[in-house]
């Protein structure tokens, strides 16, 4: 029988040498941007151009003649888009002594990348012949394509789906709601101190007033933020809280905040008698803080702690709401929330959990599971665009949640990272809420041309949806909403506070949990283990399967023997398409063993592994990547193995060895991320993977009731230990650090 695993192969040399010249060309690319990168701001800077970082993206802006946009590809890299303003086409714009300038400055950056290139090439040919052979990840990558395929189509297939009438709903939409605090890192609720509120400046432009305030919404915890105020007040007028997205203005070193690079709003706003409070977010605000802990940082830590900035931006937005409640110009009765791209998801969080809002208009700010997970476009967002999945929600039940108040989903239908097609799907999920509370009219769906970019078109719409919801008035929009102020005239430090907190609060945010009282006896021992467990499956390892809800199907693949050791092959499914192989070694003529160890490999230990194993049984691991042998290693095994009547068992679980996937490191962490959406970890997943592939071993007629051992290095120590609490026939785990060799 010819096994899936023969699908894997080593690349053939026209391949490696395809890739190579691939890799090479690559490097010409790398090499010559990177020094053009060095030259471009003075290019830009001759040609009238300023030079941008953008939520982390690079891009270009004008600053009076030329064009400006950013945006991002489903998977990779951002992509570059340029949309010209003035101009009919793209290029330099000024003097011809302007133009020349400019051009000196990118061919000698030109010049200076390719000598950069041909270094760099020249090192590597020299050093190619000592690199790894390639890894072959094909199967790998359509295994865990295939995995989160299934895994978002069951979110979204449970997704309201129990929701029949209203009384289904009305009886679960508090646990919904609690459930939300809870995976925003809100549960328990941090207490409302002070918010110690200080105006810092004020400025008046012909009919409004701008006031330059910070709070602290928790000590230390400082918002920044701008009051946009009508000159003529008759009495306490509606008032809109504007989040704001991606746009960081930051000159010089000088971080002003988002509140600047969307102050249009606040102004239009004002001038059509609203209050307007707009506030900095935790990442792009005056005080820099971190919204790029799994993005780009490796904290992963922040997922098992409970912690996202989403909820941090969901707490400031909740106190921004007290704030505006202690204002006389506020009406608390009339306080609507709007913003787009990151503002439009905080829109989503504040308006689902806070019903002091009475109307809300995220634009661009969700989609649903299969958007992000499947079609990859978590590539392109940050963490503070997401909760920490424990209930495994699909984001249509965080929309849910803002019924029956008013509520338009606003996006463009050209929006990369917010696609048409998911944003349709979330919407048609809460229409049914809505008729159930015969409320259709309250929701709405505004769909207009364009890019993932802050148009004129939404603004229009979303001023339209505040008017008849927050005065009840439906009166054309006459003027558009423009920006008036200098980022200098709305800053409000003058120099940042020495207790801010906002730069480490992922360290302090969620409240820890207090250690447990040790029990006294062996009865309360039993009952806090057994309850730890149930927490364990209920919370961290929610998304595995029902016990015995699938069959292990387990499978001989291959059965050799070499030199008197027998070597064997088995393929078991763990979950859904996660179809792994479990690998036993033993004495050729040994038919009870005494006991079977179980070592879990991490990438590490399957190279090392494969370099022992291809010695005596390289045929039978054809299908596998194989560097070198390692012939004192496999003599090592081999007298164990002779001189005891044990049976070894190896297994790699999913993204390990045969199933590797993409070996990029940017790929690695966004699958990892999509773990998370999906209320999962990779590692927690590998915890199923060993879990299976013990009853795997128990499933084999000689071993059933032979004792079974545990071995784990490193990381995949915690992936054993966490396996043997939930495999009471676990006998005895050995778990190293560093290697056992």
């Amino acid at each position: 029988m010819e096994s899936e695993y023969s699908t894997r192969r080593r690349l053939p040399p026209w391949e490696e040498k395809s890739m190579k010249k691939l890799v090479y060309r690559a490097l010409l690319v790398v090499a010559v941007l990177g020094v053009a990168t060095v030259a471009t701001p003075k290019a830009a800077d001759a040609a009238g151009w300023g030079f941008s970082i953008t939520s982390g993206y690079p891009g270009y802006y004008a600053r009076s003649p030329g064009y400006y946009s950013h945006g991002y590809s489903y998977l990779g890299p951002p992509s570059y888009r340029y949309y010209p303003r003035r101009a009919y086409y793209p290029g330099f714009y000024g003097s011809s002594d302007e133009r020349n300038e400019a051009m000196k400055w990118f061919w000698q950056a030109a010049v200076w990348g390719l000598v950069a290139c041909g270094l760099t090439t020249s090192c590597l040919a020299q050093d190619s012949g000592n690199q790894p052979p390639a890894i072959d990840t094909r199967r790998g990558d359509a295994m865990i394509a295939e995995y989160f395929r299934q895994e978002t189509q069951k979110l979204a297939d449970d997704c309201l789906t129990d929701i029949k009438t209203l009384d289904d709903w009305t009886a679960h939409r508090a646990e919904y709601e609690a459930q939300l605090y809870e995976m925003l890192g809100l549960d328990p609720l941090p207490e409302k101190t002070p918010l110690e509120p200080v105006i810092t400046g004020r400025i008046e432009h012909d009919d409004i007033v701008v006031e330059k305030l910070q709070f602290q919404s928790r000590p230390g915890l400082y918002v920044t933020a701008d009051l946009y105020l009508p000159k003529q007040l008759d009495g306490p007028a509606p008032t809109v809280l504007y989040v704001c997205g991606h746009g960081r203005v930051k000159h010089d070193g000088v971080s002003y905040g988002n509140k600047v690079h969307y102050h249009h709003h606040g102004v239009w706003f004002a001038r059509n008698g609203y209050v307007c409070l707009m506030i900095d977010t935790l990442q792009l605000g005056e005080i820099e803080g971190l919204h790029h802990g799994t993005y780009h940082e490796d904290m992963w830590w922040w997922f098992s702690h409970g912690y996202t900035p989403a909820g941090v931006e969901a707490w400031n937005c909740i106190r921004a709401l007290d704030y505006l409640e202690t204002r006389e110009e506020v009406d608390p009765e009339r306080m609507g929330v709007t913003g787009r791209s990151g503002g439009g998801a905080y829109s989503w969080w504040i308006a689902a959990i806070d019903q002091r809002i009475k109307v809300a208009v995220p634009v661009a700010g969700i989609t649903d599971l299969e958007n992000h997970v499947v079609d990859g476009v978590i590539s392109g967002h940050c963490d503070c665009m997401f909760m920490v999945n424990t209930y495994q929600w699909d984001y249509a039940k965080v929309a849910a949640l803002v019924a029956p108040r008013p509520l338009l989903i606003a996006n463009t239908d050209r929006d990369s990272i917010f696609p048409l097609d998911g944003v349709v799907r979330l919407y048609e999920k809460v229409r049914h809420i809505y008729q159930l509370y015969g409320a259709t009219e309250k929701l709405g769906l505004n769909i207009t041309a364009g890019p993932h970019q802050d148009t004129q078109e939404l603004q229009t719409h979303a001023f339209v949806w505040m008017n008849r919801y927050l005065k009840g008035k439906e009166s054309p929009i006459a003027q558009p909403a423009e920006k008036l102020f200098q980022p200098e005239e709305l800053k409000v430090f003058d120099e940042l506070p020495e207790d801010q907190l906002n730069s480490e609060i992922q360290q302090t945010f969620v409240t820890r949990q207090s250690p447990d009282t040790p029990p006294t006896d062996a009865s309360q021992w039993e009952q806090q283990r057994d309850a730890w467990l149930d927490i364990l499956r209920e919370k961290t390892f929610a998304a595995w399967p029902e016990e015995n809800a699938e069959n292990l199907s387990l499978e001989p693949a291959f059965s050799v023997e070499h030199e008197g050791l027998r070597f064997r092959g088995f393929d078991f499914t763990s979950q859904g398409p996660i179809r792994l192989r479990l690998y036993m070694v033993e004495r050729a003529d040994l038919d009870n063993p005494e006991l079977v160890v179980l070592n879990v490999l991490d990438d590490q230990r399957w190279q090392e592994w494969l370099a022992t194993m291809q010695v005596g049984f390289a045929e039978a691991l054809q299908g596998e990547t194989l560097g070198e042998p390692d012939a004192e290693s496999f003599e090592q095994l081999a007298a164990m193995l002779k001189s005891q009547p044990w049976a070894m068992a190896y297994l790699a679980p999913r993204g390990v060895g045969p199933t590797a996937w993409n070996q990029s490191s940017k790929e690695q962490t966004q699958i990892r991320r999509r773990f998370m959406l999906l209320g999962q970890t990779r590692d927690g997943m590998q915890v199923w993977d060993v879990r299976r592939a013990a009853q795997a071993l128990q499933s084999i007629d000689e071993l059933n009731t032979v004792p079974l051992w545990i071995q784990a290095n490193d990381q995949m120590a915690g992936v054993a230990l966490y396996a043997a609490l939930f495999e009471p026939d676990v006998a005895r785990l050995d778990l190293w650090r560093g290697s056992t060799r």
